[in-house]
């Protein structure tokens, strides 16, 4: 009877421990996530919410994508942003003993735009393609002729430019002002095309015009077969010719007027209106510079007609075949030198 009453009580005790344990584990399963084990659960409670995106928090596909986009997002918001390439700065000028800036331009010459005199020269009647430098022509053409408020329609035609161009489009009707602004400022092709045929009936005979008014201005070392100087056979200038051409240009108030804008708005004619930024660098690298066109082609290299006035004294610079940073650094060099001397 004694050794029952004992196994009994053994019994009893062996249950009631197996009852403990099993309500201890019932409970830790009612509180676990679904398919996480209580070690990461606990260790997931002691870090930071930094931390905890970072942690392996699961197995399963669904939580790793979830912790990798996590993961992604934060590191996107707070690394830094890359820095925009900037432009390697130019060479310094070289001077030659007379003082005179020495330049990379395969053609070079300074005028007095007052006066017409050269104040400096290198091959400057060597033949050349003059790019968009010849568009200062095609706009003192259309400025002369005046009547500048007038509409001027587009047509399927001036659209036929590459690769610059204002993407106008046929049907669309502009003053001739605008579409002046726009050729100076942003040397756009098209608008060039729309232009000239609008002055002279098609661009052919717009570039008969073109050599007539370049003849009466003395240059006659120059043909143009196009309004906007896209390289095409037997079309050519010289520094010389383009030097005469900008300084009736530059005595033209119109034209004097645009070119030293550093930027307009266009507005097309749907409404639409997008802001222009002048292609001369060194209109906002010298504050007496006020003019006058940018060009280039890979048969012209990079070639600038740039004009600057100070103390009454007013100088022309032309320069052909150089190359993109060197253009600015040689058309600034001489015209601080031009002006200065």
């Amino acid at each position: 009877m004694k050794w029952r009453n004992r196994i009994l009580f053994l019994c009893v005790l062996l249950l009631a421990s197996a009852l403990t344990a099993w309500s201890q584990d019932a409970d830790s399963e009612v509180v676990r996530p679904t398919g996480i084990s209580p070690g990461p659960v606990r260790r997931a409670q002691a870090v930071s919410a930094r931390d905890e995106e970072d942690a392996d928090i699961s197995s399963s596909p669904v939580r790793k994508a979830q912790a990798a986009k996590s993961t992604h997002t934060r590191s996107r918001r707070t690394r830094p942003k890359p820095k925009e390439p900037q432009e390697s700065a130019p060479a310094p000028t070289e001077y030659t003993p007379n003082g005179i800036p020495k330049t990379g331009a395969a053609s070079v010459i300074v005028v007095d735009a007052n006066t017409g005199k050269t104040l400096y020269e290198k091959n400057a009647d060597e033949i050349r393609a003059a790019a968009s430098t010849q568009k200062l022509l095609t706009a003192l053409i259309v400025a002369e002729r005046g009547f500048l408020d007038q509409p001027v329609t587009v047509q399927q035609v001036d659209t036929l430019a590459e690769p610059v161009k204002l993407n106008i489009k046929p049907g669309d009707t502009y003053q001739r002002i605008d579409l002046l602004r726009a050729l100076l400022v942003k040397s756009p092709n098209d608008v060039a095309r729309c232009l000239a045929r609008d002055n002279a009936g098609s661009v052919e005979a717009f570039a008969e015009v073109m050599n007539r008014r370049a003849r009466e201005l003395g240059a006659v070392n120059s043909h143009f077969v196009n309004p906007n100087g896209l390289p095409v056979p037997g079309q050519y200038s010289t520094a010389r010719d383009l030097s005469l051409i900008a300084r009736t240009a530059y005595a033209n108030p119109t034209i004097r007027s645009i070119v030293c804008l550093p930027q307009l708005v266009f507005r097309y004619a749907n409404g639409r209106t997008r802001e222009l930024e002048n292609t001369n660098k060194v209109l906002k690298r010298l504050p007496y510079c006020n003019g006058m066109k940018t060009g280039y082609t890979e048969a012209a290299g990079h070639c600038l007609i740039c004009s600057g006035s100070r103390a009454g004294r007013d100088i022309i610079v032309v320069v052909l075949g150089d190359s993109k940073s060197g253009v600015w650094r040689d058309a600034s060099a001489l015209l601080s030198w031009g002006l200065w001397m």
